[in-house]
């Protein structure tokens, strides 16, 4: 296992500043998503760790061990990180059997040939592809080659293994095995993992932690529950969740017994242990309330506590029903789980948790209240 440590890292390709001050920590056994859209900085941040890109600022540390210090010029070979990269295209030999693509790098270390066996045959295993050793590159399917590749880069025992968007390339189906088996061998190896890509639903299903990118800048460095409950700020807010998030506007004030929001949703006050460490204007502000579509609950009977509403538009999806409800001059979705029938303009009602509400101030667009969960406490205990 690794720790690695970026500090103030900057990038620049000529005038385009690429890498703004990162800073980011990775513990040993993380397995680290990188997450964002593309030209974000993500890929160049994995080149910077693998010693594909060199930076103008900043240092890297891996296991405290100093591998770049651009105050003092001293820059580590990609040779001695003791990583392994595999990259979107598989760059697999076409000439060699799997088992001599994998052993090739073990020969280039100047490995003994039963220790070269033994750790072939060990990655197959892993990866669940010991029937594949003797056939050729062509003779494999998409996923069995980006198996090979990941066999091949796991083979020489490395402290950190970076991939930049190896699944990209496979179909829906493929991409969802591969996860489960990505996930899986994290969990055999212990291997400190750092992950790219543009898929948040790769990045919240496989990931220990998640860094979020922005413009060259790392904007959210979280747990996945906490990543996707509670975005830092509205565009983070709004690149994560399927189907999006759902914003109210609102206005809220500071008052003494805690946060007091209103909205066509109604008017809740939120305990002062629920804000985060933002400052608040005084007075009157405006806000923008967050809500992910699974937090509402549509029912057709009428309760004490529920909000009157309107079905504007039902979009049955198999395994579940969306559903745009409006609530005065406001339209809304919902996702409820299971196919459910409702007519446009049935009138229904919906409950909402106010502990499951965001709440962000309209002109910094920061987070200022968070949700609150037994699931997240649970999280923050560990």
């Amino acid at each position: 296992m690794s720790k690695l440590v970026l500090s103030h890292i900057d990038k620049y390709y000529g005038t385009n500043h690429v890498l703004k001050d990162l800073s980011l920590e990775i513990e040993d056994g993380d397995f680290m998503t990188l997450l964002g859209p593309s030209g974000c900085g993500k890929t160049t941040t994995l080149r910077v760790i693998a010693g594909l890109e060199r930076p103008q600022n900043g240092n890297l540390t891996i296991d405290d061990n100093e591998i770049i210090n651009c105050d003092d010029a001293y820059y580590a070979e990609p040779s001695k990180r003791n990583l392994n990269l595999v990259f979107q295209s598989y760059a697999l030999w076409p000439h060699m059997t799997v088992f001599k693509n994998i052993a090739f790098g073990l020969k280039v270390k100047k490995m003994g040939t039963k220790e070269i066996e033994a750790a072939v045959m060990n990655s197959l295993r892993l990866m669940r592809i010991e029937e594949f050793k003797d056939r050729y590159p062509n003779e494999l399917s998409g996923g069995q080659q980006q198996r090979v590749a990941i066999a091949r880069a796991i083979a020489s025992d490395p402290k950190l293994l970076l991939l930049d968007e190896p699944l990209s390339n496979l179909d829906a189906k493929l991409r969802i095995d591969m996860r489960s088996e990505l996930k899986r061998l994290h969990k055999e190896m212990g291997t400190t993992i750092i992950y790219v890509t543009h898929d948040q639903v790769e990045a919240l299903t496989m990931s220990t932690k998640i860094a979020l990118f922005r413009d060259g800048r790392l904007v959210q460095v979280a747990k996945p529950i906490e990543f996707y409950m509670n975005p830092v700020d509205l565009k983070s807010a709004d690149f994560i969740g399927n189907p999006r998030i759902n914003f109210i506007d609102a206005v809220a004030e500071l008052k003494e017994e805690g946060l007091k929001v209103s909205s066509e949703l109604g008017t809740n006050v939120f305990p002062k242990d629920q804000l985060t460490d933002e400052t608040l204007p005084t007075g009157e502000f405006k806000a923008v309330i967050g809500l992910r579509p699974e937090q509402i609950h549509v029912q057709k009977e009428p309760a004490p506590g529920l909000i009157p509403a309107k079905i504007y538009a039902s979009q049955p999806a198999g395994s579940e029903t969306l559903v745009t409800v409006s609530v005065g001059a406001l339209n809304i979705l919902a996702k409820e789980i299971g196919i459910l029938d409702y007519v446009i303009n049935e009138p229904v009602y919906l409950r909402i948790n106010p502990n499951k509400l965001n709440v962000y101030n309209y002109e910094s667009e920061r987070l200022i209240k968070r949700v609150i969960s037994k699931k997240l406490n649970d999280e923050n205990d560990d």
